[in-house]
């Protein structure tokens, strides 16, 4: 079952929040605040000028595990223009994320981000880590992102002197932007290779073309400059968490090399290169992704252990009965294995073995 709602950020804009429950369902959001806030929830954090497109198969897929928030940022899709014009830095959709998970119920959360959300959750993390389980950064970097840029700073250099003209003649600029043609936009980006023509739908990217072509130009270049000059490389050495990082090797927005010194700085960060994936990983190799992040969830997350440095793509597989009855047995779900290794029948009204209720609890 799903909800929609919206948070409110410090300055009063209106941010919207879809919100979508997990295994057995957790009742009612009445009030802003859920009735099973203590169950584990995977927020979603976009990139820039997107409004939820790359999550279109993770919404569904982790409905099977976990239950699942999704956002807007501040003048992205269903979310206002931000009350305080000059309010889009980094910090400020940092802000909104706490007021998003506040309006959800303020459980335990796994914080997903994507290129910018990448940013955004881990300038979150500066004063929010409380009730934060884990992180998955996808195709994204720790800061900086206008000065690696397909690999030069150029962008950098041409931001302050594109936004002064912007700003000079907003009128001109947002009547250029807003008449590109989506689907010239799509064939562009194809015909490019700035994705993987072969391994991708291109339905799945018309989203992100017509949306982008539809929030304040103005803003997002504001909003762009914000997030390249922006870094939180300093937070990374203290963030004790398991984080599972995704990266494309043909990633032209985002070097791979930015995931790959991310994953290394964070103590319990562990690195899934696609070889062949660009900065739509998520679209492009579908079942790859969600198994692995099926996996991580299971065994770094809720299962608590700790990977070794620099774990990489590792085969996704089921757990084994041994392994889930012990998962079940630290939720007080289960009765412990028997001397012969079988697992105990379970208590009365307590979940089997191999029944997700007991797998999506956080541990």
């Amino acid at each position: 079952m799903g909800r929609e709602l919206f948070a409110a950020g410090k300055d009063g804009t209106r941010i919207y929040v879809r919100y979508r429950e997990g295994p057995g369902g957790i009742g009612s959001l009445a009030g802003g605040v859920g009735a099973g806030s203590e169950r584990l929830t995977a927020v979603l954090c976009d990139g820039i000028a997107c409004d939820g497109f790359i999550w279109k198969y993770l919404w569904d897929d982790l409905a099977r595990t976990v239950n699942v928030a999704h956002w807007n940022y501040r003048g992205h899709g269903r979310s206002s223009l931000p009350a305080d014009p000059k309010a889009v830095e980094l910090r400020d959709h940092a802000s909104d994320l706490a007021a998003v998970r506040a309006a959800i119920g303020d459980g335990p959360v796994v914080l997903f981000g994507h290129s910018m959300g990448c940013q955004v959750i881990l300038e979150h993390l500066r004063t929010h880590r409380e009730g934060v389980r884990g992180l998955v950064l996808i195709c994204g970097s720790s800061g900086r992102i206008t000065h690696h840029f397909k690999g030069t700073d150029v962008l950098a250099q041409l931001l302050p002197r594109l936004i002064e003209q912007v700003d000079a003649y907003p009128h001109i600029a947002r009547a250029i932007w807003s008449r590109v043609p989506a689907p010239m936009a799509l064939r562009i980006a194809l015909l490019a290779r700035e994705v993987d023509a072969s391994a991708i739908t291109p339905a799945d990217l018309l989203p992100y073309m017509r949306h982008m072509v539809d929030i304040d130009f103005s803003m997002f270049l504001h909003m762009l400059r914000s997030a390249g000059e922006h870094s939180t490389l300093d937070l990374l050495p203290q963030i004790e968490l398991p984080a599972l990082v995704i990266a494309g090797d043909r990633d032209s927005f985002t070097p791979p090399r930015l995931a790959e010194e991310m994953a290394a700085a964070l103590p319990r960060g562990e690195l899934m290169m696609v070889s062949g994936g660009t900065h739509v990983v998520p679209l492009e190799r579908k079942k790859m992704v969600i198994e692995r992040v099926e996996q991580f969830l299971l065994e770094r997350v809720i299962g608590g252990s700790a990977p070794g440095k620099g774990a990489g793509a590792s085969p996704s597989r089921e757990p084994t009965g041994e392994e889930l009855t012990h998962l079940l047995a630290e939720e007080g779900s289960a009765q412990p294995p028997a001397e012969d290794g079988s697992a105990q029948p379970p208590a009365d009204g307590a979940p089997a073995p191999g029944d997700p209720r007991g797998l999506s609890k956080d541990g």
